[in-house]
């Protein structure tokens, strides 16, 4: 038995020094519609795959949509993709498992595979939303947690004790830049809920229809190509997200350099600050500033401050190496602690065996 035990302590050992452990990353699947956490997560697993990590995309159906139409075909072509459905999940103490807090109904399921298990959480209020009462991640053998803001980190740690945290922030697509041509009459605008977009733009054309040829511009479900295509046209872009973790949107606005109006989340985003942007405590309001703004721009009047500012953490956003070196920080962490943890065993099993 020693002798067995010994010989898969060495493979385990062996594909952690090569880096050929697996590292499955759970997605959702979209069904076709832009989603910033499945982007998020791919580009995690392709900066993974750029290092020289072995990175697996994991998928609940064999009938996964998969993101080729609104993120980009690369994404599916270069990262190995494999389905939970019918199939039984091959997994090896080396290896590592990433599950988004939305799929927390999933943990309890895999809580006794042998191997490191890792949550994904980048939106703070989804992470109760499908574990059962009283239920930590620590209790169903997830210990560490990869999260996007030291603001959310802060947070979910006063509730999810004896985890320990990682913070990669996102990485903002270089397909956001800004127009060399002057803005359109458009308004761009990015709500998680979908009757606050049609709610806002009802109540501006009612409230001033004057302004009826200016056009609102939906964002949701767009490919990241016509989101950056639509955001350059625009002069003003509108976020609406009470429970953001982080917040893309409005950086990938400021990225194309379109102002933005934005509702003050709950959590509030550490590059927020109160030149950046436009930002509203009260959400009744919003259509009266849009029409202060709109006014502004139409005179020439808007604060060249705001765009200095804009640029200013644009500058400060996390750059595509940036990004791949936090994640190879991170993964190597946990791959030295695991591989540290094995090399122990793996010396107490030699010891026995002489």
């Amino acid at each position: 038995m020693n002798t067995e035990n010994l010989s898969k302590l060495e493979k385990s050992v062996e594909n952690l020094k090569n880096k050929k452990n697996k590292i499955y990353l759970l997605v959702q699947d979209t069904k076709g519609n832009a989603k910033a956490s499945v982007s998020y997560t791919y580009r995690l697993g392709m900066a993974l795959l750029n290092l020289g990590f072995n990175p697996i995309i994991l998928h609940e159906k064999t009938d996964y949509t998969g993101v080729s139409g609104w993120l980009g075909e690369e994404y599916m072509t270069s990262l190995t993709h494999k389905s939970i459905e019918g199939q039984n999940l091959e997994v090896s103490p080396e290896d590592f498992l990433i599950i988004p807090e939305l799929f927390g109904f999933v943990m309890p399921q895999v809580s006794k595979l042998n191997c490191g298990k890792i949550v994904l959480c980048q939106s703070y209020d989804y992470m109760l939303e499908t574990l059962q009462p009283g239920v930590n991640w620590n209790q169903v053998g997830f210990f560490k947690c990869i999260t996007t803001s030291e603001f959310q980190k802060d947070f979910i740690s006063n509730i999810m004790r004896n985890i320990s945290f990682d913070v990669i922030e996102p990485l903002i697509s270089e397909k956001f830049e800004k127009s060399k041509l002057p803005a359109n009459p458009i308004i761009a605008i990015h709500s998680r809920e979908q009757r606050d977009t049609t709610n806002l733009v009802k109540s501006f054309y009612l409230k001033f229809p004057q302004y009826r040829w200016v056009t609102f511009r939906d964002m949701r479900g767009l490919s990241e190509e016509q989101l950056a295509d639509s955001l350059r046209n625009s002069f003003l872009s509108i976020w609406i997200d009470e429970i953001s973790g982080y917040g893309t949107f409005p950086l990938e606005s400021m990225k194309s350099g379109v102002p933005v109006m934005g509702l003050v989340p709950n959590l509030l985003p550490h590059w927020m600050n109160e030149d950046n942007g436009l930002w509203i405590n009260n959400k009744t309001q919003i259509v009266d500033f849009i029409a202060d703004f709109l006014q502004n721009w139409l005179e020439d009047n808007i604060n060249p401050n705001l765009f200095s500012e804009m640029e200013k953490t644009v500058n400060k956003l996390i750059t595509k190496e940036q990004f791949e070196s936090k994640v190879k920080e991170t993964f190597d962490g946990y791959i030295n602690t695991r591989l540290t943890s094995f090399e122990e065993q793996l010396n107490k099993l030699q010891t026995i065996e002489q």
